[in-house]
């Protein structure tokens, strides 16, 4: 009887530290094993699904930016396909006990729960889009000026009258809202003559390729196509090319994606552009994130200014390395 006592505490021993390992998180980024020894920040990064390649280049980005501040920060990276799966990924740092989330949310309807994160008391950094809360800290590229740098290359290539497609993205909420608002308001200072036509498509090249098809048809003459977006702007110079047209002489885009750059200098008869600003942004968010955690004084808005890409500074943005 006291041989099986014996032999069953040893069991319960051994048991312990098992079953203790098997109940740990298996997040992206978390260290099962580790010891945070009680002082890292605990950082939640948020971000939609990968379904397009700037997309995927945030999430490579923020993963980069969190290994490189292990020593700081015990980090969780999602992904979701929708606003219902992120507010349960978001409900789900709260639970863990997140300092700071770092959101990227793409839809509308995210308002309320972060605004039950704020109120739990983590702080909150916006990457990129606009959202109705007060309290939240954003770190953004410039998308109005996009839309003006847009505005002042198609007229600098083809002069202040014509006809000019604009492809905005409703879906896109505040990004594509002030992309096209500022390519709007800046065509009618500086080109009021300038015809305007405008329809909705998405940010992918099958939707560029699937909607410029139909207006090619709908349309005899365009002279330039005002893009939001690198990937749809591969959609579209599929489309011309398909239909042989000759008569666009400006395709512009949004993002910086290197498959996009590397078609610039291919096409002489089409000025191939980009208005961007980088994927890489997303480590300044996370820094936002640590500042403010440390308690340093950050300003509630950081905005990244707008580059413009074409074929003649095109090679000064290669990067082998870049997943986008």
């Amino acid at each position: 009887m006291k041989k099986a006592v014996k032999l069953f505490v040893l069991l319960i021993l051994i048991m312990v530290p098992f079953l203790s390992a098997c109940n740990s998180s298996d997040a992206i980024g978390e260290d099962p094993g580790g010891d945070s020894g009680g002082d890292k920040y605990k950082v939640g990064i948020l971000a939609p699904a990968v379904t397009h390649g700037w997309v995927a280049a945030v999430a490579y980005h923020a993963e980069e930016r969190a290994k490189e501040l292990k020593d700081e920060i015990d980090y969780q990276i999602h992904t979701s396909s929708d606003a219902s799966e992120m507010t349960a990924q978001l409900d789900d740092l709260i639970t863990w006990g997140a300092d700071a989330i770092v959101a990227f949310p793409q839809w509308e309807g995210m308002e309320v729960p972060i605004q039950r994160a704020l109120d739990e008391g983590i702080e909150v950094v916006n990457f990129d889009i606009v959202i109705d809360v007060d309290g939240v800290y954003r770190v953004a590229g410039d998308n109005y000026d996009m839309g003006v740098q847009g505005a002042n290359y198609i007229v600098d290539k083809v002069g202040t009258e014509g006809d000019v497609v604009i492809l905005e993205v409703p879906s896109a909420g505040s990004v594509s809202e002030l992309r096209t608002q500022g390519f709007v308001e800046t065509i009618e200072e500086i080109a009021p003559d300038m015809n305007l036509h405008t329809y909705a498509t998405q940010f992918t090249r099958e939707d560029g390729l699937k909607d410029f098809a139909d207006i090619l048809t709908s349309m005899d003459h365009i002279d330039a196509v005002y893009s939001l977006d690198d990937e749809t702007s591969i959609g579209v110079l599929q489309a011309i090319n398909e239909a042989g047209r000759t008569d666009i002489q400006v395709v512009t885009g949004g993002g910086g994606m290197q498959e996009y750059f590397k078609m610039m200098p291919e096409n002489e008869d089409i000025w191939i552009q980009s208005a961007l600003y980088s994927p890489a942004m997303v480590k300044d968010a996370i820094d936002v994130a640590l500042k403010v955690l440390d308690g340093e004084e950050v300003e509630m808005e950081t905005i990244i200014p707008t580059t413009v890409v074409d074929r003649d500074n095109y090679e000064e943005f290669l990067d082998d390395g870049s997943p986008y």
